[in-house]
């Protein structure tokens, strides 16, 4: 594929959130996601990873000269600090480094930082202001408190899982690993609201407490409160978008195009640029209600029109009669298409060794102060003597803790 074209980076001063220092724990998707995203701003991130191989990120799925190509856009604008946690003069450092941070974001077990000495108390005493972010399966409370969770588990319990695939068959994930996701961006929005609040009105920091199934309920719409008004369980629709017609997904005659004609003008012109007038101006099927009742009927005529055409076409007659319509891109159709270019959503990103990746661009996009790639995902323990300088060891110092296995 042809490679977008780089962009200068801009100097960390112009970035929003430049002077803020993050102090990233964990390891997988979740937690540094966050650091990623606060990174991408400007934030200055330093990741504890462990000596021993650091985050298993770092060796999932396609790999490149011996890394993750996953690694490259998650750990990117990050610092890597190789320190073990297990021991006393890991958890010793730890703290060192975190008295003098804004933000600690971690995403472990409840209670394994409280058996390591880093809990919230003991560090809110090192630094009155710390806003620290735990992310875990099920919150710091409550009776799962202790149970494991990953993102797929959150998904499921969140009431997501229940919803993905076709009526009567296992559900599906969504492909990727969005329970995660979602927990992370609560978690940034967390951050930045508890910031705020420090700096308006002088007072302390604060905890976060991220469940990952309660990011995912928290997106799940009239979920809950149809149950509570009628007893209605939603069920999974398949590619319908259920109570709300027509919109679905509909075969052409090379692939599939998603059409969204819901809205009650809209429907007048999606039956219009299909030739069933009959439909569009019948009364019955003016608003939402009246198409809901008889949307088999509605979806098979607009499949009888799409499956005579391929999607090239479907997607032309449709965007010029104003309905949305959409195909369903693949990576490859992502890295051709010229409104991800236009946007800046391509960017190039060099690797370490020397490789050039296009990779995904930032979001939100700040118009005043944008967020900009600074520096490629580090080596493991790459920044371990720089980091541990600032925190004034010696060379001496740091060469003995590595002898230990303590740092690498």
């Amino acid at each position: 594929m042809q490679q977008p074209t780089p962009r200068p980076p801009l100097p960390s001063c112009s970035l929003p959130l430049a002077g803020l220092r993050v102090v990233e724990m964990g390891q997988l998707i979740a937690g540094p996601f966050v650091g990623k995203t606060l990174g991408d701003f400007g934030a200055e991130v330093i990741k504890i990873e462990s000596p021993q191989g650091g985050d298993p990120l770092r060796t999932w799925r396609l790999m490149q000269d011996g890394t993750s190509v996953w690694w490259q856009v998650q750990s990117r604008n990050k610092r890597s600090l190789a320190l073990d946690l297990r021991t006393p003069e890991g958890q010793d450092l730890a703290r060192r480094l975190i008295a003098e941070a804004d933000v600690l974001v971690e995403n472990f077990r409840p209670g394994a930082l409280e058996r390591w000495g880093l809990g919230y108390e003991a560090l809110s005493t090192l630094n009155p202001g710390l806003v620290m972010l735990r992310i875990s399966g099920y919150g710091q409370s409550g009776p799962y408190r202790d149970r494991p969770g990953f993102g797929m588990i959150g998904e499921a319990m969140g009431g997501l899982r229940h919803l993905t695939g076709e009526p009567d068959r296992v559900p599906v994930r969504c492909g990727v690993s969005i329970g995660d996701t979602l927990a992370a961006l609560h978690g940034v929005i967390g951050v930045l609201t508890a910031l705020y609040h420090r700096k308006a009105n002088g007072g302390p920091g604060q905890v976060i407490d991220v469940a990952l199934h309660e990011a995912v309920f928290n997106c799940m719409e009239s979920l809950l409160p149809e149950y509570s008004a009628a007893g209605v369980v939603r069920q999974p629709g398949g590619s319908a978008l259920p109570g709300i017609a027509p919109s679905n997904a509909y075969r052409c005659a090379d692939g599939v195009v998603l059409v969204a004609g819901n809205g009650d003008s809209i429907f007048k012109r999606l039956m219009h640029a299909i030739d069933r007038d009959d439909l569009g101006m019948d009364p019955a099927l003016a608003q939402n209600a009246g198409r809901v009742a008889r949307v088999a009927e509605i979806d098979a005529a607009i499949e009888a029109w799409t499956l005579t055409r391929g999607v090239d076409e479907v997607l032309a007659t449709l965007t010029a009669a104003d309905v949305p319509v959409g195909k369903v891109y693949t990576a490859a159709d992502i890295a051709a298409d010229p409104h991800y270019q236009a946007r800046d959503m391509l960017l190039t990103q060099t690797t370490h060794e020397g490789r050039v990746l296009t990779v995904p661009g930032i979001v939100p996009k700040l118009l005043g102060t944008p967020g900009a790639l600074r520096t490629p995902a580090p080596r493991l323990g790459e920044d371990t003597d720089a980091v541990l300088a600032e925190l004034g060891l010696s060379p001496s110092q740091v060469a003995a803790l590595r002898e230990r296995g303590i740092v690498a």
